[in-house]
């Protein structure tokens, strides 16, 4: 759907300097016949045509979102987290767990591990841990990613969990984040080992003496970092009266954008 407003123009054998003052001060306001807004097309399409008579071959075609699912669907992110324990057979590959959502937008678990996007792009993802061990041996963790189950080659790190002390289990908390290429569709997991069964991700309630909240065992988030909601949606080719207009996959409604033609 297209929708354009009008203001006053001039007729092409001239007109008098009233008309003509009037007209040229709107410009100067901003106000000119070369604007209009166009929502997308739903039902999972990725193209969607912008019929609009001022557009030429050689037409600039401009766009920014101007509703707010054009806005919030702009930029996917995803936040998630364990508030359970998590064991380990000793030297097992093992995907760690999420189960808790705390902010979706376009990125999504599946299942309990995995993170999945429904948009192309660069991603960052950020993890951190809190490992425990209940021996009185230090010991190795290994984590790494997969993505649609292949193991990413380079993306493995190592931590050294202490040992238990003096009655105390051993901790640390660890993470740190991976730049991602990933298409629609795709989904990351995080893979763990140990050298031994001792090691844990480890969940902790409320503590008191003094009071402090509750720790998660494990907290993941997915956020999208290449193009933001000027460059979602960008004109793919263009003749005469309409434009193609390329963008993500989108099944939301009311998805509108205004637009601005140039030439």
């Amino acid at each position: 759907m297209t929708r354009s407003v009008q203001f006053r123009t001039l007729p092409v054998f001239g007109a008098d300097e009233r008309a003509v003052s009037e007209v040229v001060r709107g410009i100067m306001d901003g106000k000119t016949n070369n604007t209009g807004t166009i929502t997308l097309a739903t039902g999972n399409t990725t193209t969607t045509t912008l019929y609009d008579g001022r557009i030429g071959k050689e037409s600039l075609i401009f766009l920014v979102p101007v509703s707010a699912a054009a806005y919030t669907d702009s930029m996917p992110y995803g936040a998630f987290q364990s508030l359970v324990d998590q064991s380990i057979t000793a030297n097992t590959a093992t995907a760690m767990t999420l189960d808790t959502t705390d902010y979706s937008n376009a990125v999504y678990l599946s299942n309990s591990s995995r993170m999945n996007v429904r948009n192309t792009g660069i991603y960052n993802l950020q993890w951190s841990g809190q490992f425990q061990n209940t021996d009185n041996q230090l010991h190795d963790v290994s984590v790494w990613l997969r993505k649609n189950g292949t193991d990413i080659t380079g993306s493995t790190g190592f931590i050294s969990v202490p040992n238990s002390h003096g009655g105390v289990n051993g901790h640390t908390i660890a993470g740190w984040n991976y730049f991602l290429e990933l298409s629609a569709g795709d989904y990351i997991e995080i893979y763990w080992s140990a050298t031994n069964a001792a090691i844990s991700l480890q969940h902790f309630g409320t503590q008191t003496s003094p009071t402090r909240p509750s720790t998660a065992s494990l907290i993941t988030t997915l956020n999208y970092i290449s193009p933001n909601a000027s460059t979602n949606v960008y004109v793919s080719s263009q003749t005469i009266g309409s434009a193609t207009l390329t963008h993500w996959s989108n099944n939301t409604a009311n998805k509108t954008y205004g637009y601005i033609v140039v030439g």
